[in-house]
């Protein structure tokens, strides 16, 4: 596609930028070979992942991805951005820029952490405003469900699918579940109107339609089962194992009181609200991708996940998705046991493979109890993790119905995988197979995958801008490593502006 000619004013910002950019590229130290062997940093799909340094000599990464033999292409910065406009790759590469910095990433969570965020004031005002205009634009896809849905129609002009995710989480009441429930129903409704197979799947986290406290409380006491297997749970309903033998127990150090009755009412009704979504998803036909979040409540969000799995996943059709973090220690064990279960059940399962995302506060909470972490000790650990669940869920789904979403911005880790799959005969286009990666994120391994012939989703948050401030925040939080390090899509990124520049003057 031929690019757009910009305005004189903006053709002037273009080059200030570039210039700016490419001096900035210049002054930065050269890696060590040990550090381009580990290129492409990690991110999530709940999705984080912790970035290691890596690409800061870009011209010698991007060749090293652009092998004759590699799957994924990306010397052709041209081809990989064609679908882009010249105005929307120039704001792309201004808030990555910005996200950089450090600096500004301190002072922008100050701010929003601060009491001046919680009345009503001009900085207040000010800061939405400057939010909305630069972070949320970039990293979101609206603030309700019809801009979201013209965002994700913009995005499947450009070869991506979307997975479109209302952006709430940590309720407190039934009532406020209540509210939520209602709006990823009308998700879900907007993504049936929109052009088929645009949205991959619907993501929901459960803290968002079941009180944080009573999944906290139902957690501890399958933690206790676990430990103690004669200990009772009158509630429990059939699911797949929650726990491996190494799964970290010791949120729960005493033992812990039945729920009460009020709690066992509450419970269900979180997990009838989990059912109506499920049933909503399966009148769409649209997968709905249940998002991992922190150890200490993640059993109870295991458990209302597979259980509404073996209720709702039939005929060779998973519609309801978990999502494992590699980065935890327990994770191929726990993968290996839910899948072998599932099939024991002739249940269909998909599965939502992830680095992490709460790797600070886990490390913490470990500490604080005198336990080691429930991380992997080193990043390439998690990297082995991670592409020992992607290479066995490759396997299952060559030979079975089962599903999986393989959310990842690292390089190697996209094209191990999409050699895999190649090699087991899993066509491209394959629906049981998913690449995805964070809307504003990575574009040059998403277009590089979907170049090659694979299904590739972008993680579509949306909401008020307030309700996803801390959504953005976790972003700036664990992917400013990611951002601030001379990474393969900035470097892109500016080639491709600089080459459409030229192209505008001469």
């Amino acid at each position: 596609m031929a690019p757009k000619l910009l305005p004189p004013k903006q053709l002037e910002n273009l080059r200030v930028f570039i210039t700016r950019s490419l001096h900035t590229s210049s002054s930065s130290s050269s890696p060590s070979p040990s550090s381009i062997s580990t290129a492409a940093a990690v991110s999530p799909l709940n999705l984080a992942e912790k970035p290691e340094p890596a690409f800061h000599k870009p011209p010698t990464a991007i060749q090293d991805h652009a092998k004759p033999s590699s799957i994924l292409d990306f010397h052709d910065h041209q081809k990989l951005f064609s679908n882009l406009p010249s105005t929307k790759l120039l704001h792309a590469s201004l808030n990555i820029y910005l996200a950089s910095m450090s600096p500004m990433v301190d002072f922008g969570m100050w701010v929003m952490n601060s009491r001046l965020m919680e009345t009503d004031n001009i900085l207040r005002a000010a800061m939405i405003k400057t939010v909305r205009h630069t972070f949320f634009e970039h990293f979101c896809a609206g603030e309700d469900v019809v801009e979201a849905g013209r965002c994700i129609k913009k995005v499947n002009e450009s070869g991506l699918r979307g997975m479109l995710v209302f952006a709430v989480e940590y309720t407190g009441d039934n009532d406020a579940c209540d509210q939520n429930l209602k709006g990823f129903l009308d998700t879900v409704q907007s993504a049936m109107s929109l052009p088929p197979s645009s949205v991959s799947s619907v993501v929901v986290k459960i803290t968002a339609i079941c009180p944080i406290s009573l999944l906290e409380r139902v957690s501890d006491l399958l933690r206790w089962q676990q430990r103690y297997p004669s200990f009772n749970l009158p509630w429990k309903q059939n699911s797949f194992p929650l726990f491996s033998d190494s799964s970290p127990l010791y949120h729960t150090l005493k033992k812990p009181e039945p729920l009460t009755p009020q709690e066992e009412h509450d419970l269900q009704l979180g997990q009838e609200r989990l059912w109506k979504l499920c049933e909503k998803s399966v009148q769409a036909n649209i997968p709905l991708t249940v998002d991992a979040e922190k150890t200490a409540i993640q059993p109870a969000i295991d458990y209302l996940t597979y259980s509404a799995a073996i209720k709702y996943n039939k005929d060779d059709n998973p519609i309801v998705y978990g999502t494992i973090q590699a980065y935890l220690k327990d994770a191929k064990e726990r993968l290996l046991l839910a899948t072998k279960a599932a099939d024991k059940m002739r249940v269909p399962m998909g599965f939502k493979v992830v680095r992490g995302a709460y790797m600070s506060s886990e490390s913490k909470l470990a500490s604080a109890l005198g336990y080691d972490s429930p991380i992997h000790n080193s990043i390439q650990e998690t990297h082995a993790c991670y592409n020992d669940c992607a290479s066995f869920m490759l396997e299952k789904i060559a030979n079975s119905s089962d599903a999986v979403i393989l959310a990842t911005h690292n390089v190697e880790s996209g094209r191990l995988a999409a050699t895999k799959a190649l090699d087991l005969g899993i066509g491209k286009g394959n629906p049981k197979l998913e690449f995805a990666q964070l809307y504003g994120m990575s574009d040059a391994l998403s277009f590089g995958l979907s170049n090659a012939g694979f299904l590739v989703s972008k993680y579509m948050p949306y909401g008020p801008v307030e309700k996803v401030i801390p959504y953005l925040l976790r972003r700036a939080e664990e992917n400013r490593g990611l951002l601030s390090t001379s990474s393969i899509d900035k470097e892109l990124m500016r080639k491709e502006l600089k080459r459409r520049l030229k192209a505008a003057i001469f």
